[in-house]
């Protein structure tokens, strides 16, 4: 099967895939949304400019875990005082990226790839840069994150990444969205 084909068939499995959650899960997003607002002032989600594909910067999606007002930095980075206790939940289930499913719809992510990075992570960045990793779409889930490598250690998830998009295919994706769903990965580096 040739890249191209590749590449159309993960496309279309993450747009199904994305709509069908979307539906599916509007019940609980809805009521993630009414959590998020009554634990904490401020909106329920949270808009982040981040890296995509071919380093075009789109607005990622995620709901709200911190408190509003708190710096935009990197997971690892944050404060454990930042962290609202019910972000504190969404962050252990990775319940606060399910928003990105409207992003793997408009075609910003896939639902599996390198995780999005920050526009102020020059490390991440030219770490990726260096390895070829941004000619994929970034993920909700990856490669990095279920082998719990975050952003703080940029060489090795530029690594992981880069194996991630040599040996891309559509029943790697599957496993690792159901191992992610079945809890594979330490999440956030501040709730280890």
């Amino acid at each position: 099967m040739t890249q191209t084909m590749n590449q159309l068939i993960k496309r279309l499995f993450d747009f199904c895939a994305s709509l069908g959650g979307l539906i599916v899960l509007s019940p609980i997003l809805l009521v993630l949304v009414i959590l998020v607002r009554r634990s904490s002032p401020g909106g329920a989600l949270f808009l982040q400019k981040r890296v995509g594909r071919y380093e075009v910067p789109f607005t990622c999606i995620k709901f709200r875990t911190m408190a509003a007002g708190t710096p935009s930095v990197g997971s690892h980075d944050a404060a454990e005082a930042w962290i609202t206790p019910i972000g504190r939940t969404l962050r252990a289930y990775k319940l606060d990226e399910l928003p990105q499913l409207v992003n793997v719809l408009r075609g910003d992510m896939s639902l599996v790839g390198p995780r999005p990075c920050l526009l102020t992570q020059p490390d991440v960045i030219s770490a990726r840069r260096a390895k070829g990793v941004f000619a994929v779409r970034p993920g909700i889930t990856g490669l990095a994150q279920i082998a719990g490598i975050d952003m703080s250690t940029p060489e090795k998830l530029a690594a992981a990444d880069a194996e991630y998009v040599k040996t891309v295919s559509l029943w790697r994706d599957i496993a690792m969205i159901l191992g992610s769903i079945l809890g594979k990965g330490k999440g956030d580096a501040a709730l280890r």
